[in-house]
């Protein structure tokens, strides 16, 4: 008989030790820490501890991540109350500054809009040039990383030059792509390209409903 036979076999009868007691006592294996002996009971009891930290652990890794998303979802859901009881398109765009840089801790935010009927003397509607606007076109979701374009750079002023990580998400009427909402950090973390967008495209489809309100 060798070692796999023994496997085998207990594997075949996990009733065995419970059948024969006594040998448990009469079973030493090395204990992880200082080689010393202990009987194989202690051993299971030590394995089963080691595993019910593990998914103590997990558990609270997971329980970090749904507090996490409920504090995200309570700031999308302010938000969104906010842009709802919106009577101008002025209100519209400080509930969108306001609640961003303030309730989501986002330090630098920018709002442009172009393809209006309605144009107003603000810095949203400043002129966009057409490599900004056909490459927001294209975007099929928003886009978070380090690259951003040397014009959008330029709508955040001389903090621009000390941002590191960029969100860009495209305003959309139905297919149409009619402006972006950029938002920058100086943390190279805090947008990265393989972050998950879920919360940002919806607050791009809220952004972009309270805003085709007054725009026309």
């Amino acid at each position: 008989m060798n070692e796999q036979d023994i496997v085998s076999f207990l594997q075949s009868n996990p009733d065995f030790f419970a059948q024969n007691p006594d040998l448990l006592a009469q079973i030493n294996v090395p204990h992880n820490l200082g080689g010393q002996a202990i009987s194989l009971t202690e051993r299971q009891v030590a394995t089963l501890r080691d595993k019910l930290n593990q998914v103590q652990s997990k558990l609270a890794e997971l329980v970090g991540f749904g507090e996490e998303n409920d504090n995200i979802s309570a700031k999308v859901h302010r938000l969104t109350l906010s842009l709802l009881i919106a009577e101008s398109f002025e209100s519209v765009s400080h509930s969108v500054y306001s609640h961003l840089t303030e309730d989501f801790a986002v330090p630098h935010v920018q709002l442009r809009i172009w393809n209006s009927i309605l144009k107003r003397p603000l810095p949203e509607f400043i002129e966009v040039s057409e490599e900004v606007r056909f490459a927001a076109a294209d975007m099929q979701r928003p886009a978070c990383g380090p690259a951003v374009p040397g014009e959008i750079l330029l709508w955040f002023g001389e903090p621009g030059d000390y941002l590191k990580s960029w969100a860009l998400i495209p305003l959309r009427r139905d297919a149409q792509v009619f402006g972006m909402l950029a938002l920058g950090s100086e943390d190279p973390q805090r947008f990265f390209p393989e972050m998950g967008t879920l919360y940002v495209e919806r607050i791009g489809d809220m952004v972009s409903a309270a805003v085709r309100r007054y725009i026309g």
